[in-house]
């Protein structure tokens, strides 16, 4: 299922997640730029590597950038391909304005970003000799839906799925959606044959139980956990004709 929107009402401009998304996506324009060589060089040099994080391993001097530490920061906005950023920003799109506006501007960036460090983290502690390196949002932005997970459970999401080749659009409570993907999660990271190649679904654990522990920190004292339904849950829509 992809996530359209939801129907949780904003006051404020999310500028904070608009910043993000625009600078994911400016960086991946960079990373397109330099061909596919010095792209791949990029990644070993921006990417969170396990094995060197943790002095496993040590890379070519000519692929050391920036000190192994700091790379957990920089991987959270390089991406592999278009489809990797796009899904990244949709989920980002729908779910982050609401966190931010539960958090204030200020607050909202320091918990994307402990977020998406803690993500980092768990993937590299899975596999401490892994050389490959991780890059992506995701980790960052499974941390925005644990927030959203606890802050509006019963909000009512948008949703695309497929019927066989039919598209349908319906209206699904968070706590099922965020729930359903936080389970596939799990059951990809125990499970390794329901995994896909190259995907970091141990950050995506480790991300979505970081923000849902920071968020009762982090959010507004005027911000409720757990906050009540304006939704239209289940619903499906259906085109309606000129005399309906």
């Amino acid at each position: 299922m992809f996530p359209l929107s939801d129907d949780t009402p904003r006051t404020i401009t999310p500028v904070v997640t608009w910043f993000i998304i625009g600078a994911c996506f400016l960086i991946f324009l960079w990373q397109s730029s330099l061909g596919a060589k010095a792209g791949e060089i990029a990644l070993y040099q921006y990417g969170m590597i396990p094995a060197r994080l943790f002095g496993v391993a040590k890379l070519r001097s000519h692929l050391v950038a920036i000190p192994a530490s700091a790379t957990v920061l920089t991987s959270m906005f390089l991406h592999g391909g278009w489809l990797h950023l796009g899904l990244n920003m949709l989920f980002l799109w729908v779910f982050g304005g609401n966190v931010e506006e539960s958090m204030g501007h200020s607050r909202f960036l320091v918990f994307y970003l402990l977020c998406g460090v803690a993500a980092a983290v768990a993937q590299a502690m899975m596999n401490t000799g892994s050389t490959l390196p991780m890059v992506g949002a995701s980790g960052a932005i499974s941390g925005v839906l644990g927030a959203y997970f606890i802050l509006h459970p019963l909000a009512s999401i948008r949703v695309l799925f497929f019927l066989g080749f039919i598209p349908i659009v319906a209206h699904v409570p968070a706590l099922i959606f965020l729930g359903l993907w936080f389970a596939a999660q799990i059951a990809s990271a125990t499970f390794s044959v329901l995994s896909e190649p190259g995907v970091a679904v141990w950050a995506h654990v480790g991300g979505f139980l970081t923000g849902m522990l920071l968020t009762p920190f982090l959010r507004q004292s005027s911000v409720k956990l757990l906050q009540p339904r304006h939704s239209r849950a289940f619903q499906i829509e259906r085109r309606r004709g000129p005399w309906s």
